[in-house]
């Protein structure tokens, strides 16, 4: 199967979405436990609600295949933390957000396996995503890079209480302009639907900080969503009317990114 797909759009702009993926491969999941087999920390959903933005947009759209437990796409592939101090999932995680263990006594991946999945899985969408961006620089001079993530509104090995709709990063302000920042921000700021939180507990995973470069012409932004505003957090059921508000709100931040 492939391991990703790429849809190209008419715009500077890459939608990547890394933890779209639910599939774990036969050979993998036979060695989880069966709560993990259902991938539950997937960004259920994510996919569709970007899909019809990127295409009225004519923004460009990555999704991987494969479940973040496969491999989690928005880790350095050296496996370093992201949040130096603060519990995380890693590159290839053995445990779950809920702090259980993903595989079977005995069954977790070795050193071996771990490099095979970075081969199969982590170096292509990474390829992919830097030749998209050098193609958009080529053709337009310019390129923003969005990162489109989801996660449970409470996750308590990840962060206190309950997690704010929207949580938009930049790595601290690093990977990308103060005035694209600045104008997402007042985005968020105009509305009294959703809270939001910039550059908070989520200030932007691997991908944003690694091909976030505002002096190369590349700007990247994280945005993670609550789940709980366009979906059932228990039964993972999509909620289409809880979700036009959020995705009215998303193209609105897509549009700006594009001024």
């Amino acid at each position: 199967m492939a391991n990703y797909t790429l849809q190209r759009g008419r715009v500077p702009l890459l939608i990547s979405l890394p933890h779209d993926g639910s599939f774990i491969p036969d050979a993998i999941a036979a060695r989880m436990h069966p709560a993990a087999r259902r991938s539950p920390d997937t960004d259920w959903h994510v996919g569709r609600l970007y899909e019809p933005l990127a295409h009225a947009l004519g923004a460009s759209l990555l999704k991987p295949m494969a479940s973040r437990y496969v491999i989690d796409l928005n880790r350095p592939a050296d496996g370093h933390a992201l949040y130096p101090g603060q519990r995380e999932t890693g590159l290839v995680s053995t445990i779950g957000f809920d702090g259980e263990p993903l595989y079977l006594d005995g069954d977790t991946p070795d050193s071996v396996e771990v490099q095979q999945r970075i081969n199969d899985f982590w170096q292509p969408y990474h390829q992919a995503i830097s030749k998209e961006l050098a193609d958009l620089c080529t053709e337009h001079g310019r390129a923003v890079l969005w990162e489109g993530h989801t996660i449970r509104s409470r996750v308590p090995m990840l962060f206190e209480g309950q997690l704010p709709d929207f949580n938009l990063g930049t790595a601290s302000g690093t990977s990308c302009g103060a005035t694209l920042q600045a104008t997402l921000q007042a985005c968020l700021e105009s509305q009294s639907r959703f809270s939001f939180a910039v550059n908070g507990r989520f200030k932007g995973g691997y991908i944003t900080r690694q091909y976030g470069n505002p002096e190369a012409a590349v700007q990247a932004v994280q945005l993670e969503l609550s789940q709980l505003n366009y979906m059932d957090e228990e039964t993972f059921e999509f909620d289409e009317v809880k979700a036009r508000a959020v995705q009215d709100l998303i193209s609105q931040l897509l549009q700006i990114s594009l001024q």
